[in-house]
């Protein structure tokens, strides 16, 4: 048995009571941190903006272009909204989703807000070779960006929880510090599970 098949095994389980949603900024590792904690809690993963694609059969950035964002944000509400009724699993959201009040209020209610705090020289790393951001198609993206981080931070601040994002950890590590921050901080999303 290999030392990580050894640590698997001898690594606690937990039952998710709580639907542990992701936010943060466009490249702080939503969907990878995300998709890696649901599979470790053996439960269901979603992206709320590939939940809005395949609604629309257009990508995020096309939804921006033929009618705007806050057409995008308004769908964005309802499709939070759906997922957060149906089962208990990890929710990864848009980089805006939870600048918007309602979504905010939503996610506190039904479920758990997770802020991944990546700084900004982080972010810059992980979204600059990446045409997928419509927010970030300007003629400067990385003031954009720097900007869009400095309207924001504030608002991710609200979220229940806050784990930082280092750049040397891999995606376990994060998902083992997402854990360890819910179990001393929200002791009302995960139940140890006894062998």
């Amino acid at each position: 048995m290999s030392e990580n098949q050894q640590y698997q095994q001898s690594r606690p389980r937990y039952r998710l009571k709580k639907t542990v949603v992701m936010v943060g900024m466009m490249g702080a590792g939503k969907t990878a941190v995300g998709r890696a904690l649901a599979a470790r809690l053996a439960v269901p993963f979603v992206d709320s903006d590939a939940e809005i694609e395949t609604a629309a059969n257009m990508t995020v950035p096309e939804i921006f272009e033929r009618d705007g964002e806050p057409f995008f944000r308004a769908k964005e509400t309802q499709v939070i909204s759906r997922l957060l009724d149906e089962a208990r699993g990890v929710l990864s959201t848009g980089g805006g989703a939870f600048l918007a009040e309602v979504n905010r209020a939503n996610i506190t209610a039904r479920g758990v807000s997770v802020w991944l705090n990546a700084d900004l020289d982080l972010l810059w790393q992980r979204v600059r070779h990446k045409d997928t951001r419509p927010l970030l198609r300007t003629a400067n993206p990385r003031a954009t960006l720097a900007e869009i981080y400095a309207a924001r931070v504030p608002l991710y601040a609200l979220a229940d929880v806050s784990v930082v994002s280092l750049p040397d950890l891999s995606i376990e590590q994060m998902v083992d510090r997402v854990i360890a921050t819910l179990v001393a901080d929200r002791p009302d999303v995960l139940e140890l599970e006894h062998a």
